[in-house]
């Protein structure tokens, strides 16, 4: 199916998400959400991609939400429509996400990055949430995943104010990590994402699973899902792969099984 708002391609084992809707800044409406997280679904399924990138243009990441198609929303029509249930289905995705941020971060572009398990930035990067200003606040997200990342009360003051906060200010608050020159971004992202690609997939899902579980449940709890998964990675012919590796002081060939 053709894509109207984003361009998809793959490079060596990574599948990258290209927003693609530069005259708006790449602002999300409800259609390139859905072919975003649809892609996103597409490539998790594919044994072949081990890691999936994000990425805008050199402006903007995503400079928010569509307020045209907003506007004359009702508290009705949300309810029927509930167009934020696409977002959650990002939570359930096994392989790695990594956005490449350049430019604006805003609104839904923001909650888009922080749906995303790694954020790479460039220096002139901004990132924010000016839903105050317009009577409303972030829905897609951003009060809770910006809470989780950066505390209770550095959260309330950057939504509270909807005061852009810079790349290097995101950095020193856990929200992104890693910040590099505008034209190193891309490269900056790929090198990454090809590292993480070259890692045991089994491996990487299953620590995927447990890091989440440590953000929102006690520790008793996230340590018995640890231990679940560490069994389960003996299960995989990737664990007998990697140790016989080690001993025979070679690199290990990973398969994803």
């Amino acid at each position: 199916m053709a894509n109207e708002f984003i361009q998809t391609f793959v490079e060596e084992k990574a599948g990258i998400i290209q927003l693609d809707r530069p005259q708006a800044a790449n602002a999300l409406n409800r259609q390139m959400v859905d072919e975003i997280v649809e892609q996103m679904e597409r490539f998790d399924r594919d044994n072949s991609i081990r890691a999936i990138v994000v990425k805008g243009n050199e402006k903007a990441f995503a400079a928010g939400a569509d307020i045209d198609e907003m506007m004359d929303d009702s508290p009705l029509s949300l309810e029927l429509t509930n167009p934020f249930a696409v977002w959650d289905r990002m939570m359930l995705i096994k392989k790695p996400v990594i956005a490449a941020v350049n430019g604006f971060a805003l609104g839904g572009g923001f909650e888009l990055a922080l749906h995303c398990d790694l954020i790479v930035a460039a220096e002139n990067a901004s990132f924010g949430f000016p839903e105050v200003t317009l009577g409303v606040m972030p829905g897609a997200g951003g009060t809770q995943l910006l809470t989780k990342a950066m505390g209770r009360a550095k959260a309330l003051e950057w939504i509270w104010l909807g005061q852009p906060m810079s790349a290097r200010e995101a950095l020193q608050y856990g929200v992104i990590n890693r910040v590099v020159a505008p034209e190193m971004v891309v490269e900056e992202t790929m090198r990454l994402t090809h590292q993480l690609a070259e890692q045991a997939p089994v491996a990487v899902r299953l620590i995927k699973e447990a890091v989440d579980e440590a953000v929102d449940t006690p520790l008793e709890v996230g340590l018995k899902l640890e231990r679940k998964n560490f069994y389960l990675a003996f299960a995989s012919q990737d664990q007998k792969e990697g140790m016989k590796a080690f001993t025979e002081k070679r690199s290990p060939s990973f398969k994803g099984v």
